[in-house]
């Protein structure tokens, strides 16, 4: 997709409806004068601090990509800085079998605290919706600080996310002997080779998307404030015995105040392509010398090092929580996009209240995963799973990381033929539970 999607004028349902009271929605161009006042309200709306001069100049190029929205109140004594804020771009999400479909992702959604229950948030993410849609964007994501609010737009978690604490004093490395070799290499070596083993990775696992630029530069410690964090950082590059890089991992060591020998390594990013890579750089971190302890956040809620260690209970999972909220707007281009675990066919009622996506259809799958989506109004086919959900459900389940089953016995799902939901399940199981390893 071009950048046509930064110059489609905004959405006038929800422009419309905010200027009734009073408030401009308009889009920001990151060379204009009025952006830099929009990063600030951006930071406010998350509780951190003011940019500094040198953070605005990297976010200034670093959301160039971006289609940037903001809505003012010009009856306020500060009429100049926004009041809420946006940032909305296409990228690639990957589905199960090892496909992508283009998703919209938004991001720096705020609203001032003076400007609650008047709409803004509504009205922004309708609009982001609605653009989306208008550009046949088939799918829309968010990773959300609060879980409470994007239901409401048919958002549901489709992929959750894990902390692990591992007591390395206790994880004796029993998984195999990797063939290659880790080695240093230095932030421009990284910089310049790393987006090339990420996207390969990437399709391995349902969830990730394709991201380059500030989100890449950022994972690096090269953008924010926090530049002291970034200088200590350390990166090391997985290389298989032919000598092709299968991985890397950036991590920062934590001096314990009360013992030198109990350092904290702090694991901030690791992705491979291959299961040998993994097991070569797990074991890398596993058995540093000077380490009590490794920590490692926004990692699969299914971590295959937790299997690889002499004490499974050396391995702790101290948080599990919902990270990639997924909300599907066209049922057929979204559910073509993947693959599928078994032949059949499923008639699926769906429900969405703002319109996009509803409708019957039959979801018919062959033995190699592959799909066909068609508009259903027929009695339900002989043989044939159905099922009642609205747009979260369908949603939820869409990476396969979800159980319909679940969902049907939380009163979620309605099975319109016996055993439809655990026929959905067979289908829409992935064999990789899905995973973003990244917030944007």
């Amino acid at each position: 997709m071009s950048n046509e999607y930064q110059d489609l004028q905004i959405d006038p349902e929800s422009a419309g409806r905010l200027a009734a009271q009073g408030l401009r929605m308009r889009l920001v161009d990151t060379d204009s004068p009025e952006f830099p006042a929009w990063l600030y309200a951006e930071a406010r709306g998350f509780h951190a601090a003011r940019p500094s001069e040198e953070s605005l100049d990297e976010q200034v190029r670093g959301f160039a990509y971006r289609r940037t929205t903001g809505v003012w109140d010009e009856s306020g004594a500060d009429a100049a800085s926004p009041v809420s804020s946006v940032s909305s771009w296409p990228t690639e999400l990957t589905v199960p079998g090892r496909g992508s479909v283009t998703a919209w992702a938004i991001s720096a959604v705020t609203v001032a605290p003076t400007h609650r229950r008047r709409g803004i948030a509504r009205a922004m993410l309708e609009a982001e919706l609605r653009t989306a849609h208008a550009l046949g964007v088939p799918v829309a994501m968010l990773t959300v600080s609060e879980a409470t609010i994007y239901s409401r737009y048919g958002f549901a978690p489709a992929a959750m996310a894990a902390d692990w604490t591992i007591n390395t004093r206790r994880a004796r490395w029993t998984g195999p002997a990797a063939s290659g070799r880790v080695q240093f290499v230095t932030l421009e070596q990284l910089s310049a080779d790393g987006p090339r083993l990420l996207e390969r990775a990437r399709l391995d696992v349902p969830g990730e998307i394709e991201f380059s630029g500030y989100l890449w530069e950022r994972l690096l410690g090269r953008y924010g404030d926090d530049k002291e964090l970034g200088n200590q950082l350390r990166f090391v590059r997985y290389d298989d015995s032919a000598g092709v890089p299968q991985g890397f991992a950036i991590y920062r060591l934590v001096e314990s105040p009360d013992d030198f020998s109990a350092h904290t390594l702090e694991l901030r990013y690791l992705v491979t392509a291959t299961d040998d890579a993994y097991a070569g750089l797990w074991r890398y971190v596993l058995e540093m010398d000077l380490v009590a302890s490794v920590t490692a956040s926004l990692r699969s809620v299914d971590e295959a090092v937790a299997w690889q260690i002499s004490d499974f209970r050396a391995a702790r999972k101290t948080q599990e929580r919902d990270h990639l909220w997924t909300r599907i707007l066209d049922l057929r281009a979204a559910l073509e996009a993947r693959r599928y675990g078994a032949a059949g066919r499923i008639v699926l009622e769906v429900s969405d209240p703002l319109g996009f996506a509803a409708g019957r259809v039959l979801l018919s799958t062959d033995s190699g995963g592959s799909a066909s989506v068609i508009p259903f109004d027929e009695a339900i086919p002989d043989g044939a799973a159905a099922l009642s959900l609205s747009i979260n459900e369908l949603s939820a389940i869409y990476l396969g990381g979800v159980s319909a089953v679940t969902l049907a016995g939380a009163g979620r799902i309605t099975e319109l033929t016996p055993g439809g939901a655990a026929a959905a399940d067979v289908a829409f199981r992935s064999a990789v539970v899905p995973r973003l390893s990244i917030w944007f």
